[in-house]
């Protein structure tokens, strides 16, 4: 049965329609337009945002867990909880994102994540309201123990192909993002190889000079993981990678906007530098996000969270409880457009992933990921892949 949301708004993002009609079908949007242009079939169920705003279904690039659960578990009970979990909070398609561990044990955790990307291909929604991992994002092994974070140590290695070709065959070619340090031995040669075989690769826990960068932005390296955080300081007479990455406009620079890893300040200044299109909103969440104060896994080890901040025994920042909808109502607190916070957690992640025209936008054709916001930015509803919103 088709199902058919009147809204005062829609934001596509690219535009907005005012007093606006989506028409759904399936799993996907059939048309879309001002409530006069679209013809409804009878028997259409209809759902009245009236007063509200509806948006695309928010698309996190960088998330390691939610609801009690962490992605590295790799087991189906672990990421229908983070994909339900999310979902409640308007975050409708995500990257899952690894750790650094053992090679075996992220071996190990890669193959369950691909079966369950692969079942839930097949399926669909299949009734349910959750997330769709679009794919895998590495963050680790091939990290800087200078600007390592919470990354163990112990398991961090030199960028090594081999060890590339090992993961990317244990998650059946799903692997979609890496994180690297390019300044590492090797580096570049393993940038270029992983570009070539299709990865987008990201400069993360990097103690990269400029020029060190620059040569990895060359080389293949299009993005930017958690910008500020775990990367070498910015200085006037050494500007490093943070210089390289806002300085180049084919890099896209990711942005934990929940105002605790990132001072509100700096991200108006990488906004103000960049501009509001290579920007892209994630959450670095983990398995306390949606759930309360205590302690949590990240991978193979423990953090504590208190006041809804993450960190390890070691009082570092290790990760956040931070959820898409909230990053977008700090970014307006900021002083961006909603229109432009809305893009930067939907059709911009979305087309760096190559998905745009199917994810992070609302257009014919498009999948039906949808979200209502109350006018001040509270999830109201939320439908994935045609599901939802009753």
């Amino acid at each position: 049965m088709p199902t058919a949301i009147y809204a005062s708004s829609v934001l596509t993002p690219q535009e907005e329609l005012n007093d606006a009609v989506i028409l759904v079908e399936g799993s996907k949007i059939v048309a879309l337009g001002h409530r006069d242009q679209v013809s409804v079939p009878e028997g259409a169920l209809d759902y009245v945002a009236a007063g509200q705003t509806v948006v695309p279904g928010f698309v996190d690039l960088h998330i390691h867990g939610a609801g009690g659960h962490d992605i590295m578990e790799g087991n189906a009970r672990a990421l229908d909880r983070v994909t339900s979990t999310i979902a409640r909070y308007g975050t409708t398609s995500l990257v899952a994102t690894t750790v650094t561990a053992p090679a075996d044990a992220t071996c190990k955790s890669l193959e369950g994540i691909a079966r369950y990307i692969r079942k839930h291909a097949e399926a669909g929604a299949n009734g349910r309201v959750s997330a769709e991992i679009l794919g895998i994002h590495l963050e680790g092994p091939f990290l800087s123990k200078a600007q390592r974070g919470v990354h163990p140590p112990e398991y961090l290695l030199k960028p090594s192909t081999e060890i590339l070709d090992r993961f990317l065959e244990s998650a059946d070619g799903l692997v979609r993002m890496i994180t690297m340090a390019p300044e590492l031995p090797g580096g570049l040669e393993f940038v270029a190889h992983a570009a070539q075989a299709g990865l987008l690769v990201s400069l993360g826990h990097t103690d990269a000079t400029y020029e060190q960068a620059a040569n990895a932005i060359r080389a293949g390296a299009h993005h930017a993981t958690h910008t500020y955080n775990a990367m070498r300081p910015f200085n006037h007479r050494d500007p490093g990678v943070i210089a390289a990455v806002m300085t180049d406009p084919d890099v896209t620079a990711e942005i934990i906007a929940d105002l605790v890893h990132v001072a509100g300040p700096a991200i108006q200044v990488l906004l103000g530098v960049k501009g509001f299109d290579t920007v892209v909103a994630i959450t670095d969440g983990i398995a306390a996000t949606g759930m309360g104060d205590g302690s949590y896994r990240l991978g193979s080890f423990e953090v504590t969270v208190r006041d809804g901040i993450c960190r390890n025994a070691e009082g570092r920042l290790a990760g956040s409880t931070l959820t898409l909808d909230r990053a977008v109502r700090n970014l307006v607190s900021l002083g961006v457009p909603l229109l432009d916070a809305v893009r930067m957690a939907t059709v911009l992640p979305a087309r760096r992933l190559g998905l745009a025209g199917k994810k992070g936008i609302i257009a014919v054709g498009s999948d039906a990921d949808l979200v209502v916001l109350t006018p001040d930015l509270q999830v109201a509803g939320v439908m994935t892949r045609g599901v939802g919103l009753v």
